[in-house]
């Protein structure tokens, strides 16, 4: 490959939307967009940014959306308009139902097509390793071998595991390497297959409200079973703005006191 186009073509590479958020159009811009607070220039990052390797999709028989796919150079010129100077690169879990081999193989090669896009870009691109959840102690060891091996910046992961809770014990050794590493771990909520019934219909419920709800249920499982408590040092970042629980805060603290069961557990 001699062009700098032929070798991000040859990634596979898609930038894919949060539905919600779909594509933008495009306004004719020269220059990037400069963000200033204050009087001076500040440099702004847009953590929470979407991408799909078509190679890895199809291990998993996964394809991408077409009405939400976007060339590299697209996202690039998308991001100058909007004043984003560097993008978190994020691919939402669909391979928690993988088997060991399979996860193993799928989640090696995805993280290093991330770095390889990060590397083509590196003043406008990182990325979070993606981990095979589903397998604790193979997710801590593909963490550690992202983040020392290939330069990622944590992981991203989804909001629950094939039913299981991320408070569920089984998931410590994973949060006890994130907190080892000093690393972020954003987590995006997936679908939840026992919203669908009562969100289907108008109003895209199932990401309006069942996103939300998934991280609201998640991140209060973590806080009530204790799973911050035991892994103090950890960073965790919430997609949809910690959904509902920032605005619902006293009332889990008014659920401690009245019923007895609402109690945290450590």
């Amino acid at each position: 490959m001699t062009t700098r186009r032929q070798f991000l073509g040859g990634l596979g590479a898609v930038f894919c939307s949060c539905e919600l958020l779909d594509c933008r159009k495009a306004h004719a811009q020269t220059a990037r967009r400069q963000v200033v607070v204050g009087g001076r220039r500040v440099r702004t990052i847009d953590i929470h940014a979407h991408v799909a390797f078509e190679e890895t999709n199809a291990m998993m028989g996964e394809k991408t959306n077409p009405p939400t796919r976007t060339a590299v150079a697209d996202r690039l010129k998308a991001m100058d308009e909007q004043g984003i100077d560097v993008e978190a690169l994020s691919i939402n879990a669909f391979w928690y139902k993988a088997d060991r081999d399979v996860a193993e193989k799928l989640i090696s090669r995805q993280n290093e097509k991330l770095a390889e896009l990060c590397a083509a870009h590196p003043d406008r691109f990182v990325a979070f390793a993606s981990v095979a959840l589903q397998h604790p102690d193979l997710a801590a060891q593909q963490l550690e071998h992202a983040v020392k091996k290939l330069g990622l910046r944590g992981a991203a992961i989804g909001g629950s595991v094939e039913g299981d809770e991320l408070s569920n014990p089984k998931f410590h050794p994973f949060w006890a390497k994130a907190e080892e590493l000093n690393c972020l771990v954003f987590m995006h909520p997936q679908r939840n297959e026992g919203f669908e019934k009562r969100l289907a219909g108008n109003g895209g419920l199932i990401n309006v409200i069942g996103n939300p709800l998934e991280t609201t249920i998640a991140l209060s499982h973590m806080i009530f079973e204790g799973t911050f408590d035991r892994f103090p040092g950890l960073k965790l970042c919430a997609a949809h703005g910690g959904g509902y629980l920032p605005s619902y805060g006293a009332r889990s603290d008014a659920g401690c006191v009245t019923f007895r069961t609402a109690a945290p557990r450590w």
